[in-house]
């Protein structure tokens, strides 16, 4: 049975085509590969042909070595189940999904951005609309999927996928065996972005001889904490033919990304919340409709690296509208590992002086700054300044900081509410699950779905920036909901409102004050996901701020997170010495220098060390903004206690900055392939007290055997 291709487009370089079975030309598949590639695909086999298939008794029908994944996954309450020991694990392959027909299709284009648009609609009256779009230069398409209720009664959708790739790999004709990886990143507080890489055997992704055994690799995460547990983020490769794809699921909340199969070939899906995993569904009315979160597809001749990169570009493409000055990556200064929760004015006029003229242009006053009910909690919610700590107010603090030339910045918890806070008692506008309020440790939530909660933050947060004169906002968010709260629609649906209200006041305090920056942080890097990092400047990636697997963090995000957007800290102590300064100082070269601590109590020589670093760090800012990422490691499996060395290179142009560290264990030369044909030679130096490398040909070696130790070298063309 061959397959038949409806539609084919190029958009930049992937080939986007779209193909049916012959015996239901109107039941369209997605796939996509490198257009330049297109020569070098295989038919696939049509049967199988083993000897458990060729011992089955005549009457039985030959079994199909292939199928076409559906363009658009989606169950309806009251489908037919699939069968194949899927219940429990997939809502795909549903009655409603193997119902759906194409009944228009088409390309547009102007303005610089191709959409294409198919139409599919099913006989109880769902219509879903699939675009794929692209913008000129990009190396990835964009992919939305929108439900409607044409019909003329309600209809309740428990699963809508928001992209569905089929036909990996098109470059064998059988099921692949041995040649396909899945990469995925694995994320825990302190431990972000962690990467995983799994064969399709080692995750039980084979194919069952008959095809009849559904097989489904299923991952994401439920509540308001996109990263907790996961990134938002698949690749999978053909090791055999150098291909990788990756998705990424723009979500602020719940999420999931699948791998399945039935056939040869492996089908990569995913989307939002729904009844497995996030307690969703969502009734339809008559002409309501419904859009999943937006994904981001890619597909590169080359590794994970690549298309990460990829990735990357689009969230450097997607934040362009940050505000004036954050082109040049200024450095910030965030007082918490100063004064661990208790600033005063006195404090940061003193430490305003001290960063006057550094380099330094952003002084953030972090967590402690409003009024306590005793020493255990600020009143989170009443948003009430310390007149203790800052008897004139923050107005006469933040124009202190502004006479030494930095910019001030201010840390709200603005979606929590704390006990003792004259907020608590306001239950009416506050998260509840199961009829009482949600109360996650000592933390209740504002309900962002109630237009009360919006006014009263304009009037604590935003005239708080405002009128005292911020110019930089620190937003963090220390713990998730979980995956519902109550309200007129399923659990997970009234979560997905509540979020979408969360990022609408986002948008009202950059639309009302333009020129402020935010800074996304959840407790480090719980929310790096694509909408986030699309309406804030830069993202904290970690609360590890003095660990030694900070560096190991900071380059485990080089595919996930745009490195100008990429916030890693700097904690200087009284008695550092430079190795142990540069240790910590060269991680922050991978992406937004962060600093705190006792910049204060430094010595002579520290002090001017650390300037000298930060110097160096403006001067090749535009390398770290703008340069391919390269990460090689040669380390142990723990991060509290990492053994080996890692090298992180950053090309662009004619530049080339190298980052390394060495950690703890038995000493081993550390040595990496320089890029390019040119011949390289050193610029400058982070700390040229260690052992400078040999560039040996196109090689650069260390021989250096000192632990703990860390680097940077800015290499350019000769």
């Amino acid at each position: 049975m061959p397959i038949l291709t409806q539609a084919e487009y190029v958009l930049g370089d992937i080939l986007v085509r779209y193909q049916a079975p012959t015996d239901r030309p109107d039941a369209w598949g997605l796939v996509v590969l490198p257009a330049y590639l297109r020569d070098r695909t295989r038919m696939p086999r049509e049967w199988l042909d083993t000897p458990a298939v060729r011992g089955l008794p005549s009457a039985w029908k030959r079994i199909a070595a292939w199928e076409v994944d559906p363009l658009v996954h989606a169950h309806v309450t009251g489908d037919a189940l699939p069968g194949g020991y899927a219940q429990g694990r997939t809502l795909r392959y549903s009655s409603t999904t193997q119902g759906l027909a194409v009944q228009e299709h088409g390309c547009v284009g102007g303005d610089g951005r191709t959409v294409v648009r198919t139409i599919l609609v099913s006989s109880q009256g769902l219509r879903c609309v699939h675009e794929v779009s692209h913008a000129s230069g990009s190396g990835a398409i964009e992919i939305r999927t929108t439900a409607e209720n044409r019909s003329e009664k309600a209809l309740s959708i428990e699963f809508l996928s928001s992209f569905s790739l089929g036909g990996i790999t098109p470059f064998a004709a059988d099921d692949a065996a041995g040649r396909l990886k899945i990469h995925r990143f694995r994320s825990a507080w302190c431990a972000e972005g962690r990467l995983e890489t799994c064969s399709v055997e080692a995750l039980q992704l084979e194919r069952s001889w008959t095809g009849h055994g559904v097989r489904s690799e299923r991952f994401g995460q439920a509540g308001s904490l996109p990263a907790n547990g996961w990134f938002p983020f698949v690749g999978i490769e053909d090791t055999t033919a150098g291909v990788t794809w990756a998705a990424q699921i723009a979500s602020p909340a719940t999420w999931h990304l699948e791998i399945s199969r039935r056939a040869d070939q492996v089908a990569l899906s995913g989307g939002g919340a729904d009844r497995l995993l996030g307690e969703w569904r969502k009734v339809l009315a008559p002409g309501e409709s419904f859009s999943a979160p937006p994904a981001w597809v890619t597909v590169i001749e080359g590794g994970l690296e690549a298309a990460g990169s990829r990735m990357v570009t689009e969230h450097r493409r997607r934040a362009a509208a940050r505000p004036p000055g954050e082109d040049d990556m200024p450095v910030v200064f965030n007082e918490w590992c100063t004064s661990w929760g208790q600033p005063t004015h006195e404090k940061l006029a003193l430490l305003a002086a001290k960063l006057s003229g550094s380099g330094v242009k952003y002084l953030v006053i972090d967590d402690g700054w409003a009024e306590r009910v005793g020493d255990k909690f600020q009143q989170n919610g009443d948003w009430r300044v310390n007149r203790k700590a800052f008897p004139g107010g923050l107005r006469v603090t933040a124009d202190a900081i502004r006479a030494h030339g930095l910019v001030p910045g201010l840390w709200f918890e603005f979606e929590a509410v704390n006990p003792g806070s004259d907020a608590w008692s306001e239950t009416s506008h506050q998260l509840h699950r199961d009829g009482v309020p949600l109360q996650v440790g000592p933390r209740r939530f504002w309900d962002f779905r109630d237009p009360w909660v919006h006014d009263y933050l304009a009037d604590r947060v935003l005239a708080r920036l405002r009128d005292d004169g911020f110019g930089y906002l620190k937003v963090d968010c220390n713990d998730s909901t979980g995956p519902g709260v109550d309200g007129p629609e399923s659990p997970g649906e009234n979560l997905r409102q509540h979020i979408a209200g969360v990022q609408r006041f986002l948008e009202r305090l950059r639309s009302e004050l333009p020129g402020l920056v935010i800074e996304n942080c959840s407790s480090g890097g719980h929310r790096l996901e694509p909408s986030m990092l699309a309406l804030t400047a830069m993202s904290s990636i970690s609360d590890a701020h003095e660990t030694p697997d900070l560096p190991i963090i900071a380059a485990n995000l080089n595919s996930l997170v745009w490195s100008a957007q990429k916030q890693i800290w700097v904690v200087v102590r009284r008695g550092d010495t430079v190795q142990r300064l540069a240790y910590s100082l060269a991680a922050s070269f991978l992406g937004r220098m962060c600093l705190s601590g006792g910049i204060q109590v430094l010595d002579e020589t520290a002090l001017r060390f650390l300037c000298e670093a930060m110097d160096f760090y403006r001067e090749v800012a535009p390398v770290i903004r703008d340069g391919e990422f390269r990460c090689r490691r040669n380390i142990g499996e723990s991060y509290q206690h990492p053994t080996g060395w890692q090298v992180v290179t950053v090309e662009a142009g004619h530049q080339l900055l190298v980052v390394w560290h060495r950690f703890g264990g038995a000493a081993s030369d550390m040595e990496i392939h320089l890029p390019g044909t040119h011949r390289w030679r050193v610029k400058r130096i982070l700390n040229p007290e260690t052992d400078m490398p040999i560039i040996s040909e196109s090689n650069l070696i260390w021989r250096n055997d000192t632990e703990w130790s860390g680097n940077v070298l800015l290499l350019v063309q000769s």
